[in-house]
């Protein structure tokens, strides 16, 4: 493989960020993606590689040696790797980039002249697709306690009235640009100058949330969030999220109180941990009382999954309130 032209010494455009956790082949085909996707961008591509177990940061070091390879000798979760990163970027523009995406065309060039020309937005994302080509529902509004709401009582899975797809923007195909609340995680393009004003991620987001507070703080600051449709990525999805298993959920939960106390306060954080227990709890009970009349495997792993969410709950509430 030709190393594209990644020379920092003479001014950086672009810094890319991936953060890797046991994905070697997802992460390996994110990276030839990249590298084929740096064509009139001045580039450097940094790794962080969270104690992965399973070769990725020998097959980095080996494959793609123009790339700047951190290696933790610990998980130390999504915001603090991607925060290291940050710590040493040279770019002009930081992308935050999914180990789980697959890079198309020239979106990378064109997402930064797209931010370049547009002074007033802090962060934007692209067009996210699935692998069947069909868009994701990226860049949602906050999770505010009526959206939550809508989510945990199924309102958001509704066609009608518009209103019960709020949260996620359901009837919004992302074919236009938008002004956003929320810029998405898997590929989130922010200007330095934005960093450097309202600072890196929170790392008490441990692995989800993160994305949201920072899209918070930003708009707080007085910067202005969109997606544009200049391209597009494939996200895969799963990821290092499928060797979480429950703890998923637990920390997805956790994420949504914290966010909560931090930007609504102890009250509304107090009705979201309710509101999320009795997610948790509601979907414990439905799919336990149907492993009792079934045979399949997928309901009765279903059961015991959310069993021991809800044996989780006490982590939910994030320990500084406490």
């Amino acid at each position: 493989m030709t190393a594209p032209a990644m020379n920092a010494d003479a001014g950086t455009d672009l810094s890319i960020i991936i953060v890797n956790w046991n994905t070697l082949e997802l992460t390996r085909d994110c990276l030839v993606t990249v590298m084929q996707g740096l064509e009139g961008v001045s580039t450097e591509v940094i790794v962080v590689d969270n104690a992965s177990d399973d070769g990725s940061a020998e097959m980095i070091a080996r494959d793609f040696p123009q790339v700047e390879l951190i290696r933790n000798d610990e998980n130390r979760g999504f915001a603090a790797a991607n925060n290291q990163a940050m710590a040493q970027a040279r770019g002009d523009f930081v992308l935050l980039l999914n180990s789980d995406t697959l890079v198309h065309g020239s979106v990378l060039p064109d997402s930064v002249d797209w931010l370049r020309r547009h002074s007033d937005v802090g962060a934007m994302s692209c067009r996210v697709l699935n692998p069947d080509g069909t868009g994701q529902r990226v860049c949602s509004m906050f999770p505010s306690l009526l959206n939550l709401s809508l989510d945990v009582f199924g309102l958001s899975r509704l066609r009608r009235p518009r209103f019960f797809g709020r949260y996620q923007m359901r009837h919004w195909q992302r074919d236009d640009e938008r002004e956003v609340e929320t810029v998405s995680g898997c590929f989130f393009l922010v200007r330095r100058t934005v960093i450097e004003q309202v600072g890196r991620f929170d790392e008490a987001f441990y692995f989800f949330g993160e994305e949201v507070d920072w899209s918070c703080r930003i708009r707080a600051a007085g910067w202005k969030l969109f997606l544009s449709p200049v391209g597009a990525i494939t996200h895969l999805e799963g990821g290092s999220q499928k060797r979480l298993s429950h703890r998923r959920n637990v920390l997805l939960s956790g994420a949504l109180v914290r966010l909560h106390l931090k930007h609504r306060g102890r009250a509304s954080a107090i009705a979201a941990y309710l509101l999320m227990f009795l997610f948790n709890a509601s979907r414990a009970v439905s799919w336990s009382l149907a492993s009792l009349v079934s045979r399949s495997p997928r309901i009765h792993e279903k059961g015991r999954y959310f069993r021991a969410v809800l044996a989780s709950s006490r982590e939910i509430w994030p320990e500084t309130a406490r």
